[in-house]
């Protein structure tokens, strides 16, 4: 028993929201914000049709910046109830169940941060959507990993799922901001060749992530791969480069 409510004690994240706080209170709120105009457009962004890569995800309607105040607002719930809203077949249930996931990542001890990290890695089905991945990716697979060996990212780089490889390169903007760009140029190298226009869009944005901190570095990885680079991650790596240099790499001059 004793252990048990210590357990409790430490999936409990500090200054918490609402004190009586429940995940039935968290869905209702869902589905009162609910808005079927803003759902359908929803859908069309996120390319929810047969065959495109959110087929069947299903939304509310409810815009980012009010998930993230019902997120703050009920940060006081149990990792358990972050981890059953993450089961949701609605996407904004799925997002503020991993803004929580975050949440208790961040509030919790090294017991609590590793449970966090391991559930996360257990239901990378649910987190099927690149912006699930984009807002916690680094903040759980990137925080956990970043005093430790990196090969898990090695594993999600080659698996088959598309969701799987955009956290494993996104889980370096966590190293990547601290200065540390050897892991993003690692993946990034595993995912060259990737088929998906996806992960080109994240290597990309990576990549022009470190040449906003080192235009060198970039250019150096640029001198190496760029040939073999898909277009589009070659055009998000280089855009913040100057003018000339950039229209050099396009035009294969550099």
């Amino acid at each position: 028993m004793v252990a048990t409510a210590a357990k409790r004690a430490t999936e409990r994240v500090p200054k918490a929201g609402r004190s009586t706080a429940s995940l039935t209170g968290l869905r209702r709120a869902l589905q009162e914000m609910a808005d079927p105009d803003k759902a359908a457009f929803a859908a069309r962004f996120f390319q929810t049709g047969p065959g495109q890569y959110g087929e069947g995800d299903r939304f509310r309607g409810v815009r980012v910046p009010a998930l993230r105040r019902l997120a703050r607002e009920y940060r006081g719930l149990p990792l358990a109830a972050a981890l059953a809203l993450l089961d949701s077949p609605f996407h904004e249930d799925r997002l503020v169940a991993l803004l929580l996931m975050v949440e208790h990542y961040r509030g919790g001890d090294e017991r609590l941060r590793q449970r966090v990290y391991r559930e996360y890695l257990a239901r990378t089905a649910q987190i099927n959507s690149w912006d699930l991945v984009d807002l916690s990716a680094e903040h759980i697979v990137g925080a956990w990993l970043a005093e430790r060996p990196r090969t898990p990212l090695t594993r999600l780089a080659k698996s088959k799922r598309l969701w799987e490889r955009r956290i494993a390169i996104l889980a370096t903007f966590h190293f990547l901001r601290r200065g540390e760009f050897a892991e993003t140029l690692r993946i990034a190298r595993l995912l060259l060749h990737d088929r998906h226009d996806l992960i080109h869009k994240a290597v990309g944005w990576l990549l022009r992530e470190v040449g906003k901190r080192d235009p060198a570095v970039l250019e150096g990885f640029l001198g190496e791969h760029y040939a073999a680079m898909p277009r589009t991650m070659l055009r998000y790596a280089i855009e913040r480069l100057p003018e000339a240099r950039r229209r050099a790499w396009l035009e294969g001059r550099a």
